[in-house]
């Protein structure tokens, strides 16, 4: 895993710093929610858009565990120390993921999805939240078994850039294989002494950026899937219902988005969505 870009988000902090001060006058009495201003200013990350219940549960236990209990001077602390901003992030930034995840909406996807889309030879897929990319590689297998003669573009976009670079490597731990089929491991990765490695078939499918997706707005029409799965379960719903008419504003005509299996869209109709499929719904042609 990489390190972060300590000196960019210090800059971006001190440069930041007189800015926010009268925001921070208005929420002072409650280290919630300055821990979030401060943190914002550190990371680009706004933690105020996810359900504070859960957040805040999750950041108070994180900092107790350090012996801190206020959280304004918690965000001093990883302000200060580079390597506690590295464990904080690995905590708060939800990076739980592995290959062939929820193996039967893979089976799914290549059976009743992707065959549908490769009919004009080429397809487009977003993987919206994608970690550290198991789940853009094992799109970038099943695309090849399922449409082998298909061209393919896989983007993955995450918030967190250790994410991101990581993903690029396209190096995964046996543990992140440990419910994939071997035939499929077997054919698109290879084994190596600490676990496995994306063939360059499958790596030249797939690419990788920094990105929010609270924030980025893709150009309508732009994929033909796409795969936002067990993420916006973390989000308010307003939030989340922003984040759905984005996506599906971001297919195309007859596309696909497949969501995570404790997930749905609240309004389908209104964004032009059928519900086609489990976790998975069409766009109006």
């Amino acid at each position: 895993m990489s390190t972060l870009d300590r000196n960019a988000r210090r800059a971006s902090a001190e440069s930041s710093a007189g800015q926010a001060a009268p925001r921070l006058r208005k929420i002072a009495g409650d280290d919630y929610l300055v821990f979030c201003e401060l943190f914002l200013r550190l990371t680009s990350i706004d933690l105020g858009q996810y359900k504070r219940g859960q957040m805040e549960r999750r950041i108070r236990t994180f900092a107790e565990r350090a012996g801190i209990k206020d959280l304004e001077q918690y965000a001093a602390i990883i302000k200060a120390d580079p390597s506690e901003l590295e464990r904080f992030l690995d905590r708060v930034t939800i990076n739980v993921s592995q290959l062939w995840r929820n193996p039967q909406q893979w089976a799914m996807l290549a059976r009743d999805v992707l065959p549908v889309l490769a009919r004009d030879g080429k397809v487009k897929i977003w993987s919206a939240g994608s970690s550290y990319g198991a789940e853009a590689y094992t799109l970038a297998a099943v695309c090849r078994e399922a449409i082998p003669t298909a061209r393919v573009e896989i983007l993955g976009t995450d918030i967190d850039k250790r994410m991101v670079e990581r993903a690029r490597k396209g190096h995964f731990s046996l543990d992140d294989a440990r419910d994939a089929p071997r035939d499929g491991m077997a054919r698109w990765f290879d084994q190596v002494s600490d676990g496995w490695q994306a063939k360059p078939e499958i790596q030249k499918l797939v690419r990788f950026e920094v990105g929010d997706l609270l924030r980025v707005t893709p150009p309508a029409g732009t994929y033909d899937l796409i795969l936002c799965r067990n993420t916006v379960i973390y989000f308010s719903e307003d939030v989340r219902d922003a984040l759905h008419e984005r996506l599906a504003g971001a297919l195309k005509p007859g596309g696909f988005l497949m969501v995570g299996s404790t997930e749905r869209v609240s309004s389908p109709t209104q964004l032009k969505l059928d519900s086609c499929l489990p976790f998975t719904y069409r766009k109006a042609a």
